[in-house]
């Protein structure tokens, strides 16, 4: 059995899940995929299904009652995976915006250098994103340098969505505790890893904006980013968050 999985969570991709599946099983490095899907009503978990015929114990899929946010997808997914055997656990979009080669990047950078958290970072070198208006890279762009500011976390890109973790990392942080649901929730995660003294590297990528079906931001998963991030800080300073 591969030691890595990749966990995608859906919400009407059914445009891109049967490729983004096909193209991470067609790697040279060999992952198990977990798909999460929030009851999809476009039809993605049902053409999940249909690839399970074909991928047999390589391709799972947890199917959730309603759109609940992405955060709480990844934990609900987190636990899953904790439950068996992987040592290195993805997480990445289903819309192409993270490169399916890169997996075998983040893998490498935590099995053969050691680190316990592999960032798939935009901004390491640079910013490296491709089809978003300069708007929203620079949303991004001063977003994560905010979150950097206020949180002293030597990271570049700390809203990224692409990551590998070890499973210590995951068995150390308590997934119960994660506040925060959109936007928000890859800070916090990686702000726990950083108050837990985990190894976190950041590994250049080429982001590239969707070209099928819509983007999930909205103005409200993003304010939850800009408010929680001190509120989080705050609770740090006084020993009051919790790893």
């Amino acid at each position: 059995m591969p030691d890595g999985i990749v966990i995608i969570p859906t919400y009407n991709e059914k445009e891109n899940i049967e490729r983004i599946v096909r193209n991470v099983f067609s790697l040279q490095r060999k992952f198990h995929i977990l798909v999460v899907d929030d009851n999809s009503p476009d039809g993605t978990a049902g053409i999940v299904e249909q690839l399970q015929e074909e991928y047999g114990d390589k391709l799972f899929l947890l199917k959730r009652t309603g759109k609940s946010g992405l955060g709480t997808a990844y934990i609900h997914g987190f636990k899953w995976v904790l439950e068996r055997e992987y040592t290195f656990i993805f997480q990445m979009d289903a819309d192409f915006s993270h490169n399916p080669n890169d997996l075998i990047r983040l893998y490498n950078t935590c099995k053969r250098e050691g680190a316990d958290v592999a960032i798939g970072s935009r901004y390491k070198t640079g910013v490296n994103v491709v089809n978003w208006p300069m708007s929203r890279v620079l949303l991004s762009w001063l977003a994560s340098k905010y979150v950097r500011l206020i949180t002293a976390m030597p990271v570049e890109d700390t809203t990224a969505g692409f990551v590998c973790y070890r499973r210590k990392v995951l068995e150390t942080i308590h997934l119960d505790r994660i506040k925060f649901v959109g936007y928000a929730f890859q800070i916090e995660m990686k702000f726990k890893a950083y108050l837990a003294k985990f190894n976190i590297v950041e590994v250049p990528v080429i982001f590239t904006d969707r070209t099928r079906g819509t983007s999930k931001m909205s103005g409200s998963i993003i304010w939850e980013a800009v408010f929680g991030v001190v509120k989080m800080k705050i609770y740090s300073l006084f020993n009051k968050m919790t790893i």
